[in-house]
């Protein structure tokens, strides 16, 4: 398809052509360059059909052999992730052990150290009564005081007597 266009020649200019493919065309034509092929090929039906055989044979083996390489790659990597993971997993048991080990230490050493100082105080108190009762002289008990009882019947000045 051409268009006409009426520049001056002598002038330059720039023609921008649009045009469209599309891939389904790019099929069709290696559909029908495929069946011109074969029927314009030097070669017998029966000869085109084995070769065809042969080589759709080769491309599926090598197709297989295509899929197994990568679900061998596969299972190789999900299998090392593995291994990554469980000795990650392993370190953190062990780095939590070790830890849980240090509390328990920890914990053991501040009782202990708690009740050193727990008898340690009780000996200084005891050594403390001790000096307090050999020091203290010897005082009778005192007996009960009448000054209650006699506060009690005795009315105090700015109170009013009994049955007045």
């Amino acid at each position: 398809m051409s268009r006409r266009y009426d520049f001056d020649d002598d002038e330059p200019y720039v023609v921008i052509e649009k045009q469209s493919g599309t891939l389904s065309s790019l099929f069709i034509g290696a559909v029908i360059g495929a069946g011109l092929a074969l029927l314009l090929a030097p070669q017998s039906g029966a000869r085109t059909r084995r070769d065809l055989r042969r080589r759709a044979t080769r491309a599926q083996r090598a197709a297989r052999q295509v899929a197994n390489d990568v679900t061998d790659t596969v299972v190789d990597t999900f299998h090392d992730a593995r291994r990554r993971v469980e000795r990650r997993i392993d370190s953190a048991r062990q780095a939590i052990e070790v830890k849980k080990e240090q509390v328990q230490r920890a914990m053991e050493a501040g009782r202990a150290a708690a009740q050193q100082a727990r008898e340690e105080l009780e000996r200084r108190i005891a050594e403390t009564k001790a000096e307090y009762h050999a020091t203290e002289p010897m005082q009778p008990p005192r007996a009960a005081t009448p000054r209650r009882a006699a506060a009690a019947t005795v009315p105090r000045a700015d109170e009013e007597p009994e049955g007045a």
